[in-house]
C-alpha cells in the first residue's frame, strides 16, 4: 500500500513539473520572442548603416560639431535634496570640466536641508545659481525641477536672454567635457538629445552594482536606438539630457506654467513621451570623444546595496509600469504602443522569471527523484524526446544562450571583458533584484489606490568618486 501511496505522489509530482514546464516555456517564448524583435531591428539597422552611410562617411567625432559662438546658452538643472555629501565635488568638477562657456547651474535645494544648502552657497561661483525650493523636502523631484524652471525664468526677464536648452543633471553625476557642444549643435533640430549613461564599476560592489553596467550597456547601445529607429517616444533618463527651451515652454503652458508634472516619480519618462505627443524629435546621441577612446556620455555611481537597489527600481517600476500606464495610457501608432508594451512587460517578465526558475528546480528534483526511488523507474521521461515540449524546451533553451550572449556581448564592449563575463552571473542577481522590486511597486500602487496619497521623492544614497574617471 506504501509503494502505491509514494507511486502516487510521484505521478502527482510528474504531471505538475510537465505542467509548469509547458507554462513556463511558453512564456518564455514569447518575451524571448520580443527581446529577438528588437535585436534583430537593432542588427539589421547597423548592417545598413555600414553597407550605405559608413562605405562613404567616417562617423563623426566631437570635434567636427564646432558650432562657432555659443548663442542663448544652456540652463543646467540639478536638483539636490540630501546631497552634501556629493553636489560639492560633483559642481566643482563639472566647472572645471566643460569647455562650453555660455551656461547656467541652477541648483534646487530646500529649506530643511541646511547641509545641501551651505554646500552649494559655499561655491561662490556665479555660474552656479542657488534656487531654495518653496517647500520643505521631500517632494517629488518634478516638483524640485519645476522650482528650477521658475527661476531660470526668472533669470530670463532680469537679463533679457533666452536659453536655448535645458540639460538635467544629478547631484553626483560625472559630467563629460565635450556635452555641452553636441547638445548646441542638435537643438533646435532636435527637441531632445539623449547622451549615454555609464554606470562606474564599483569593486565594492561587483554584483549588486554591477549589474545596472549589463542593463544600461544594452538599454543605452541597443535598446534607446531601436525606439528612435522606429520613431517610438524616446523617454530621457533624466540626466545627460538637453531639451528644447521652446518645447518645454509649450509643455509647460500645457501643464499650468511648468513643465514637470510635481505628481509623476518619473517625470523624465514621462516627459519624453509629452514631447513625441507634440510632434518632437528626440536622438539618442553616441558619438566619439577626441580625448580619449570613449563616447561623449555621463557616469555615475550606481546603488551598491540591495535595498537603495530596491528602492530605486521600485521607482523605476512603480513610475513607469504601474503609474505610467495610468497617466500615458496607450498612445501613439503601431510602434510607440509596441515600445509602451515592452516597458510595462517589465511587470510580467519579473513573474516569468521566478516561474522559469520554479519549472527548472520542479525539473532537477524529477531527476533526482527518478535516480533514486525505485517507484519511479517505471514512469516515463518528463520531457519526451521529439515531443512538442521538447521543441518548446529547446527553443527557449536557444534563446536563453542568445539573450546571455547579447547580454555579455554589450557590456564587454562598453567595460572590457572581465565585466562582460561576470554579466553571465549577475544576470541571474538582476533577476531576483527586479522580481523583489516588483512585488514592493505592485504593494506600493495598491496603497496608493487605496489611500490616495500623493508621491514622494524616494531617493537613494549617491556617491561621488573619489578618482574621477578619465573620458
Amino acid at each position: 500500500m506504501l509503494d502505491v501511496e509514494v507511486f502516487s505522489l510521484i505521478a502527482g509530482y510528474w504531471l505538475f513539473t510537465r505542467e509548469i514546464l509547458l507554462l513556463a516555456g511558453l512564456a518564455v517564448l514569447i518575451t524571448g520572442l520580443d527581446d529577438l524583435v528588437v535585436d534583430g531591428l537593432y542588427i539589421g539597422r547597423r548592417i545598413w548603416r555600414h553597407i550605405t552611410i559608413y562605405r562613404r562617411y567616417r562617423p563623426a567625432t566631437v570635434d567636427a560639431l564646432a558650432t562657432g559662438t555659443p548663442e542663448g546658452g544652456m540652463a543646467i538643472f540639478i536638483p539636490a535634496w540630501n546631497e552634501a555629501s556629493v553636489i560639492g565635488s560633483m559642481l566643482r568638477n563639472t566647472l572645471r570640466r566643460w569647455t562650453y562657456a555660455n551656461y547656467r547651474i541652477f541648483v534646487g535645494v530646500y529649506p530643511n536641508d541646511p547641509d545641501t544648502t551651505a554646500v552649494v552657497a559655499a561655491m561662490a561661483d556665479p555660474r552656479v545659481e542657488l534656487v531654495v525650493v518653496d517647500r520643505p523636502g521631500r517632494t517629488t523631484k518634478a516638483h524640485c525641477l519645476n522650482n528650477l524652471w521658475r527661476a531660470m525664468e526668472h533669470h530670463e526677464h532680469a537679463f533679457g536672454r533666452r536659453f536655448k536648452a535645458i540639460v538635467l543633471h544629478d547631484a553626483e553625476d560625472v559630467v563629460h567635457s565635450r556635452e555641452l557642444v553636441v547638445f548646441d549643435y542638435l537643438i533646435p533640430h532636435r527637441a531632445m538629445v539623449q547622451l549615454p549613461v555609464a554606470p562606474i564599476p564599483d569593486p565594492r560592489s561587483r554584483w549588486i552594482a554591477g549589474h545596472y553596467l549589463d542593463e544600461f550597456a544594452e538599454s543605452h547601445t541597443k535598446e534607446m536606438v531601436v525606439r528612435e529607429a522606429i520613431g517610438a517616444a524616446m523617454p530621457s533618463a533624466g540626466v545627460a539630457c538637453a531639451f528644447d527651451r521652446t518645447m518645454l515652454g509649450w509643455i509647460a503652458d500645457d501643464l499650468g506654467g511648468a513643465p514637470f508634472d510635481p505628481d509623476s516619480l518619473t517625470e523624465d519618462y514621462e516627459l519624453g513621451h509629452r514631447i513625441a505627443a507634440r510632434g518632437g524629435t528626440a536622438a539618442l546621441v553616441r558619438i566619439r570623444s577626441s580625448i580619449g577612446n570613449g563616447h561623449v556620455r555621463t557616469r555615475e555611481h550606481f546603488p551598491a546595496t540591495l535595498e537603495d537597489a530596491l528602492r530605486q527600481k521600485t521607482r523605476w517600476m512603480l513610475g513607469i509600469a504601474l503609474h505610467g500606464w495610468d497617466r500615458i495610457g496607450w498612445q501613439g501608432g503601431f510602434a510607440a504602443r509596441y515600445m509602451l508594451l515592452r516597458d510595462r512587460k517589465a511587470l510580467l517578465n519579473a513573474l516569468i522569471i521566478v516561474l522559469a526558475y520554479m519549472a527548472a528546480l520542479a525539473f532537477t528534483g524529477a531527476l533526482i527523484i527518478r535516480a533514486t526511488l525505485p517507484a519511479a523507474a517505471g514512469l516515463p521521461p518528463i520531457v519526451e524526446p521529439g515531443s512538442g515540449l521538447a521543441m518548446l524546451l529547446g527553443a527557449t533553451s536557444l534563446l536563453l544562450v542568445w539573450r546571455l550572449s547579447m547580454r555579455v556581448i554589450f557590456t564587454a564592449r562598453q567595460h572590457g571583458w572581465i565585466e562582460g563575463v561576470r554579466a553571465l552571473p549577475r544576470a541571474f542577481i538582476a533577476n531576483i533584484i527586479n522580481f523583489l522590486a516588483t512585488l514592493r511597486a505592485v504593494r506600493q500602487y495598491l496603497i496608493v489606490l487605496r489611500t490616495k496619497a500623493k508621491p514622494v521623492w524616494d531617493k537613494t544614497e549617491h556617491q561621488f568618486p573619489q578618482s574621477v574617471p578619465a573620458e
